[in-house]
C-alpha cells in the first residue's frame, strides 16, 4: 500500500490504462462532430480529477447532512447539484406536475429528447405526454399546431428545446401559448446554453418559467446539468425536488468544474467562440447545400446541422460509418417524420461545437464539408476511392490543431 497515493493508473490497472491512453489518441486523431460533445480545457480537466472527489455531501450550502463541505460551499449560492440534463428534467417534473398530468412538448424525431415525454423514457411513462411537430415542408416548428395542440391538451407543462432542431426558437410565441392555455413553460437549452452565454443566441430566460441545461455541449464544461429561474419562488421546490427528489449526494468535483467551466463562460474569448460556433455551421451547412445535401430546415441557426438522406436511399448509420472511415465521428438521428426503428433513420447530426474549441474556421469547416459529401458520395455507391485521401486530409487538421499536448 506504499504507493496507493502516488501509483498511476497504467502501473494499477494497465487495461484501464491503456484504454484512457487510447481513449486520447482518439480525440487527438480524430474530428469530433457529435453536436452532444465538446472539448474541455485543462483547468476543467483538473477541478475533474481533484481529490475533492472524496468528499461525500447531501443537501444544501448551510444545511448539509455532512461535515467537512466548507470549501466545498465556497462559492455563492447557485443549484448546479444535477448530474445531468435529463435529471434536471425530472427535477422540474418532480416540482411541477404530478403523475399522469398532461405535458406537451417537441416531438422526438422533431429534435426533442428523450426526457421530454419520449414513450420509451421515465417522463413519457409517469404523464400523459403528448407532442407537437414541424412543418413537413420547412422543418420549422409549426407554432399554429403547438397553439392548437395546447388548447385541446391543456398541459400543465409546455416544453421547448431538444437535441435536434437546429434552428432558433421562438420562445415569446410559446411564452403566449403556454400563458394562453394556463401553462408552466420549460425551455431545455441543453444544446444551445454556452450559445445564449456567448451572445450569439436569443435568451430563452425573460421567457420561460424555468430553464435547464447541461454543462456539456457548447457550454465546453463538465458533464452535470443546471436548473434556472426567473422567478425565485421556484428555489425550494427545485431545491427539494432534486434533493431529496430525483438525487441522493451531489458530484463535489463536477460542481468544482462546472465553476470552472462558468468562470470560462463569463471571458471575452468564450463570446469570440460562440459567435464562431454559429460562423462555422452556417459554412458548413452552406458547404453541404452546395454539394446537393438536404439539410433539415435548409440550415441551421445553431451548432447543430441535421442531414437527410430520405431521398438517396441511405440510413444516417452508413454515413455515420462512412465519415468513422476518414476519422470524423458523428451520430446517426432521427429526421422529423422519420421511421421509429433508429436502424433505418435516415439522418444524422453534425455539430462543430469540438472542432471550434480546437481552433477551426470556416476555411476548415469547407473543407470538411467537401470530405464529407465525398463520404457520403461513396457511400451511395460503395465505392472505397478516395478514403485514404481524405483521411489524410483529417489527420491533417489534427496536426494543425492539437488538443491536449
Amino acid at each position: 500500500m506504499s504507493d496507493f497515493f502516488t501509483a498511476a493508473v497504467d502501473k494499477t490497472d494497465p487495461l484501464i490504462g491503456d484504454a484512457l491512453a487510447g481513449e486520447l489518441h482518439r480525440q487527438q486523431t480524430q474530428i469530433e462532430l457529435i453536436a452532444s460533445e465538446n472539448i474541455v480545457s485543462r483547468a476543467v480537466l483538473d477541478a475533474l480529477g481533484h481529490p475533492m472527489t472524496n468528499k461525500t455531501l447531501e443537501g444544501y450550502p448551510g444545511n448539509r447532512f455532512h461535515g467537512g463541505g466548507e470549501l466545498v460551499d465556497v462559492c455563492d449560492y447557485v443549484n448546479a447539484q444535477p448530474h445531468s440534463g435529463t435529471q434536471a428534467n425530472q427535477a422540474v417534473f418532480f416540482a411541477t406536475v404530478k403523475p399522469g398530468d398532461p405535458i406537451l412538448s417537441l416531438d422526438l424525431a422533431a429534435g426533442g429528447h428523450l426526457s421530454h415525454g419520449a414513450a420509451p423514457n421515465q417522463s413519457g411513462r409517469w404523464f400523459d405526454a403528448h407532442h407537437y411537430g414541424v412543418d413537413r415542408d420547412s422543418g420549422l416548428i409549426d407554432y399554429d399546431e403547438v397553439e392548437r395542440i395546447a388548447a385541446e391538451v391543456r398541459p400543465a407543462l409546455l416544453i421547448t428545446g431538444g437535441s435536434a432542431y437546429p434552428r432558433v426558437i421562438d420562445f415569446a410565441r410559446m411564452r403566449r401559448i403556454a400563458d394562453v392555455v394556463g401553462a408552466l413553460l420549460l425551455v431545455d437549452m441543453a444544446h444551445f446554453a454556452g450559445l445564449v452565454a456567448a451572445g450569439a443566441h436569443p435568451s430563452p430566460l425573460p421567457h420561460a418559467d424555468i430553464v435547464t441545461c447541461t454543462t456539456t455541449k457548447t457550454m465546453r464544461g463538465p458533464r452535470g446539468g443546471l436548473i434556472l429561474s426567473r422567478d425565485s419562488t421556484w428555489a425550494k421546490q427545485l431545491q427539494s425536488a432534486i434533493f431529496p427528489g430525483v438525487q441522493g449526494s451531489l458530484h463535489s468535483q463536477i460542481i468544482a468544474a462546472k465553476a470552472v467551466c462558468l468562470g470560462e463562460a463569463l471571458q471575452d474569448d468564450f463570446k469570440t467562440y460562440g459567435r464562431q460556433v454559429v460562423e462555422n455551421a452556417r459554412c458548413l451547412a452552406q458547404i453541404l447545400s452546395d454539394q446537393g445535401i438536404k439539410l433539415v430546415s435548409g440550415g441551421t441557426d445553431t451548432h447543430i446541422v441535421l442531414l437527410d438522406f430520405s431521398s438517396m436511399a441511405l440510413t444516417g448509420q452508413q454515413v455515420q460509418d462512412s465519415l468513422a472511415r476518414i476519422n470524423l465521428t458523428s451520430n446517426k438521428n432521427p429526421i422529423p417524420f422519420d421511421s421509429t426503428r433508429p436502424s433505418e433513420w435516415a439522418g444524422l447530426r453534425l455539430g462543430v461545437a469540438a472542432a471550434t474549441t480546437r481552433g477551426l474556421g470556416p476555411a476548415d469547416f469547407e473543407l470538411l464539408g467537401k470530405v464529407i459529401a465525398r463520404a457520403i458520395a461513396r457511400c451511395a455507391v460503395a465505392d472505397d476511392a478516395g478514403v485514404e485521401a481524405d483521411r489524410q486530409q483529417v489527420l491533417a487538421l489534427c496536426r494543425r490543431f492539437p488538443i491536449y499536448p
